[in-house]
Protein backbone atom coordinates (compact mmCIF):
# COMPACT_ATOMS: atom_id res chain seq x y z
CA UNK A 1 0.00 0.00 0.00
CA UNK A 2 1.53 3.27 -1.05
CA UNK A 3 0.43 6.47 0.60
CA UNK A 4 1.11 9.82 -0.32
CA UNK A 5 0.39 13.39 2.18
CA UNK A 6 -3.33 13.29 0.94
CA UNK A 7 -4.00 9.64 1.56
CA UNK A 8 -4.97 9.06 5.26
CA UNK A 9 -3.17 6.05 6.77
CA UNK A 10 -6.48 3.33 7.93
CA UNK A 11 -6.55 1.68 10.92
CA UNK A 12 -6.78 -2.01 9.20
CA UNK A 13 -3.49 -1.14 7.67
CA UNK A 14 -1.81 -1.19 10.46
CA UNK A 15 -0.55 -4.35 13.13
CA UNK A 16 0.04 -3.41 16.68
CA UNK A 17 3.03 -5.20 18.24
CA UNK A 18 2.97 -5.67 21.51
CA UNK A 19 6.39 -6.05 22.81
CA UNK A 20 6.38 -8.46 25.92
CA UNK A 21 9.60 -10.40 25.61
CA UNK A 22 11.96 -8.62 28.05
CA UNK A 23 13.62 -10.27 31.00
CA UNK A 24 11.74 -8.27 34.03
CA UNK A 25 15.01 -7.41 35.06
CA UNK A 26 13.89 -4.84 37.24
CA UNK A 27 10.55 -6.04 38.67
CA UNK A 28 12.77 -9.13 40.06
CA UNK A 29 13.19 -11.66 36.79
CA UNK A 30 8.97 -11.45 36.76
CA UNK A 31 6.91 -11.53 33.74
CA UNK A 32 5.83 -8.09 33.16
CA UNK A 33 3.65 -8.57 30.86
CA UNK A 34 1.90 -11.26 32.93
CA UNK A 35 1.81 -8.58 36.00
CA UNK A 36 -1.86 -7.31 36.54
CA UNK A 37 -2.33 -3.70 36.41
CA UNK A 38 -5.87 -2.82 37.67
CA UNK A 39 -6.53 -6.66 38.03
CA UNK A 40 -5.66 -7.23 34.28
CA UNK A 41 -2.13 -8.76 32.85
CA UNK A 42 -0.60 -5.88 31.44
CA UNK A 43 -0.23 -7.29 28.27
CA UNK A 44 -3.38 -7.92 28.13
CA UNK A 45 -4.37 -4.47 29.25
CA UNK A 46 -1.79 -3.27 26.26
CA UNK A 47 -3.96 -5.35 23.54
CA UNK A 48 -7.81 -3.84 24.90
CA UNK A 49 -6.62 -0.57 24.70
CA UNK A 50 -4.63 -0.92 21.04
CA UNK A 51 -6.93 -3.12 19.46
CA UNK A 52 -9.30 0.05 18.57
CA UNK A 53 -6.63 1.57 16.83
CA UNK A 54 -5.03 -0.93 14.64
CA UNK A 55 -6.70 -3.75 12.47
CA UNK A 56 -4.86 -6.69 14.05
CA UNK A 57 -2.85 -7.47 17.22
CA UNK A 58 0.19 -9.56 17.74
CA UNK A 59 2.58 -10.34 20.89
CA UNK A 60 5.98 -10.92 21.21
CA UNK A 61 6.48 -12.96 23.84
CA UNK A 62 9.47 -15.51 24.88
CA UNK A 63 8.18 -17.15 28.01
CA UNK A 64 4.73 -18.35 29.56
CA UNK A 65 3.83 -18.13 25.55
CA UNK A 66 0.00 -20.49 26.38
CA UNK A 67 -0.61 -17.31 28.98
CA UNK A 68 -0.05 -14.61 26.13
CA UNK A 69 -2.12 -17.09 23.75
CA UNK A 70 -5.13 -16.89 25.83
CA UNK A 71 -5.36 -13.06 25.15
CA UNK A 72 -6.51 -14.27 21.63
CA UNK A 73 -3.71 -12.32 18.97
CA UNK A 74 -0.92 -14.79 17.51
CA UNK A 75 2.10 -14.87 20.13
CA UNK A 76 5.63 -15.13 18.37
CA UNK A 77 9.25 -15.06 20.33
CA UNK A 78 12.29 -13.49 19.45
CA UNK A 79 13.53 -14.33 16.20
CA UNK A 80 16.69 -16.77 17.37
CA UNK A 81 19.18 -15.46 15.25
CA UNK A 82 19.81 -12.41 17.63
CA UNK A 83 20.23 -14.66 20.73
CA UNK A 84 18.07 -14.55 23.75
CA UNK A 85 16.76 -11.49 24.92
CA UNK A 86 18.38 -9.30 22.30
CA UNK A 87 16.32 -6.31 23.49
CA UNK A 88 12.81 -3.92 21.54
CA UNK A 89 14.89 -4.74 18.22
CA UNK A 90 14.34 -8.53 18.25
CA UNK A 91 10.81 -8.03 18.77
CA UNK A 92 10.58 -5.19 16.33
CA UNK A 93 12.29 -7.82 13.75
CA UNK A 94 9.72 -10.66 15.14
CA UNK A 95 6.80 -8.30 14.63
CA UNK A 96 8.17 -7.46 10.82
CA UNK A 97 8.60 -11.03 10.08
CA UNK A 98 4.68 -12.02 11.10
CA UNK A 99 3.29 -8.49 10.18
CA UNK A 100 0.37 -9.31 7.45
CA UNK A 101 -0.82 -5.59 7.11
CA UNK A 102 1.50 -2.90 4.65
CA UNK A 103 2.30 -0.88 8.64
CA UNK A 104 3.76 -2.07 12.18
CA UNK A 105 3.05 0.11 15.52
CA UNK A 106 5.05 -1.30 18.38
CA UNK A 107 4.02 -0.59 21.53
CA UNK A 108 5.52 -2.04 25.32
CA UNK A 109 3.61 -3.59 27.67
CA UNK A 110 4.61 -1.99 30.60
CA UNK A 111 3.00 1.76 29.48
CA UNK A 112 -0.51 1.06 30.36
CA UNK A 113 -1.88 4.81 29.83
CA UNK A 114 -0.56 4.93 26.47
CA UNK A 115 -2.70 7.47 24.28
CA UNK A 116 -6.06 6.15 23.32
CA UNK A 117 -5.52 8.18 19.69
CA UNK A 118 -1.37 6.91 19.20
CA UNK A 119 -2.10 4.86 15.95
CA UNK A 120 -3.81 7.92 14.65
CA UNK A 121 -1.33 10.83 15.19
CA UNK A 122 1.32 8.44 13.96
CA UNK A 123 -0.09 7.39 11.32
CA UNK A 124 -0.88 10.94 9.85
CA UNK A 125 2.40 12.59 10.52
CA UNK A 126 3.60 9.52 8.97
CA UNK A 127 1.79 10.41 5.92
CA UNK A 128 2.49 13.75 6.03
CA UNK A 129 5.97 13.58 6.10
CA UNK A 130 6.49 10.83 3.87
CA UNK A 131 8.54 9.16 6.38
CA UNK A 132 10.09 5.91 7.02
CA UNK A 133 9.03 5.86 10.84
CA UNK A 134 6.87 7.91 13.33
CA UNK A 135 7.76 8.02 16.82
CA UNK A 136 5.89 9.56 19.43
CA UNK A 137 7.68 11.86 22.02
CA UNK A 138 6.33 13.00 25.63
CA UNK A 139 7.89 15.34 27.80
CA UNK A 140 9.37 13.74 30.98
CA UNK A 141 8.89 14.18 35.09
CA UNK A 142 12.71 16.13 34.34
CA UNK A 143 10.76 18.98 31.69
CA UNK A 144 12.66 17.26 29.14
CA UNK A 145 11.13 16.46 25.96
CA UNK A 146 11.86 12.92 24.42
CA UNK A 147 10.93 10.45 22.11
CA UNK A 148 10.15 6.86 22.92
CA UNK A 149 11.73 5.07 20.03
CA UNK A 150 9.27 1.74 21.35
CA UNK A 151 6.49 3.70 20.18
CA UNK A 152 6.99 3.45 16.80
CA UNK A 153 5.01 2.96 13.35
CA UNK A 154 7.03 1.77 10.58
CA UNK A 155 6.33 0.19 7.25
CA UNK A 156 6.68 -3.52 6.77
CA UNK A 157 9.48 -2.83 3.84
CA UNK A 158 11.55 -1.67 7.11
CA UNK A 159 12.56 -5.50 7.55
CA UNK A 160 15.35 -5.55 5.34
CA UNK A 161 16.84 -2.42 6.67
CA UNK A 162 16.68 -3.60 10.21
CA UNK A 163 18.33 -7.44 9.37
CA UNK A 164 21.55 -5.47 7.89
CA UNK A 165 21.33 -3.44 11.11
CA UNK A 166 21.07 -6.16 13.95
CA UNK A 167 23.36 -8.54 12.05
CA UNK A 168 25.94 -5.18 11.85
CA UNK A 169 25.60 -5.69 15.95
CA UNK A 170 23.12 -2.80 16.36
CA UNK A 171 21.20 -2.46 19.15
CA UNK A 172 19.87 0.89 20.02
CA UNK A 173 16.14 1.89 17.62
CA UNK A 174 17.23 5.20 17.66
CA UNK A 175 20.79 4.52 16.41
CA UNK A 176 18.44 1.92 13.54
CA UNK A 177 15.67 4.68 13.05
CA UNK A 178 18.06 7.60 12.41
CA UNK A 179 19.72 6.27 9.11
CA UNK A 180 16.19 6.90 7.75
CA UNK A 181 13.75 9.54 7.49
CA UNK A 182 11.76 9.74 10.89
CA UNK A 183 9.27 12.22 11.86
CA UNK A 184 8.78 12.50 15.67
CA UNK A 185 5.24 13.60 16.84
CA UNK A 186 4.84 15.34 20.04
CA UNK A 187 2.06 14.21 22.26
CA UNK A 188 1.76 17.45 24.66
CA UNK A 189 -1.55 19.19 23.15
CA UNK A 190 -4.05 20.55 26.08
CA UNK A 191 -5.65 17.53 27.00
CA UNK A 192 -3.09 14.81 26.44
CA UNK A 193 -2.05 13.11 29.89
CA UNK A 194 0.86 13.74 31.01
CA UNK A 195 2.07 10.40 32.22
CA UNK A 196 1.09 9.05 28.84
CA UNK A 197 4.41 7.31 28.49
CA UNK A 198 4.90 6.80 31.89
CA UNK A 199 6.57 2.80 32.20
CA UNK A 200 6.65 0.19 34.73
CA UNK A 201 9.96 -1.12 35.35
CA UNK A 202 9.54 -2.03 38.98
CA UNK A 203 5.81 -3.19 40.91
CA UNK A 204 6.03 -0.33 43.12
CA UNK A 205 5.84 2.27 39.56
CA UNK A 206 3.02 -0.08 38.50
CA UNK A 207 1.40 0.21 41.81
CA UNK A 208 1.34 4.05 41.25
CA UNK A 209 0.68 3.97 37.85
CA UNK A 210 -2.52 2.08 38.83
CA UNK A 211 -3.94 4.81 41.03
CA UNK A 212 -3.58 7.48 37.53
CA UNK A 213 -7.01 7.84 35.45
CA UNK A 214 -6.82 5.62 32.59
Amino acid sequence: MTMNNNTPLPPEAITGLILAGGRGSRMGGVDKGLQNFNGVPLALHTLLRLSPQVGDIIINANRNLAAYESFGAPVWPDSSSLGDYAGPLAGFSTGLEHCETPYLLTVPCDTPLFPADLAARLAQALVREEADFAVAAAREEDGQFRPQPVFCLMGVQMLESLTRFTQSGGRKIDAWTAQHRTVIVPFDQPGDEPQAFSNANTLAELRQLEAKPS
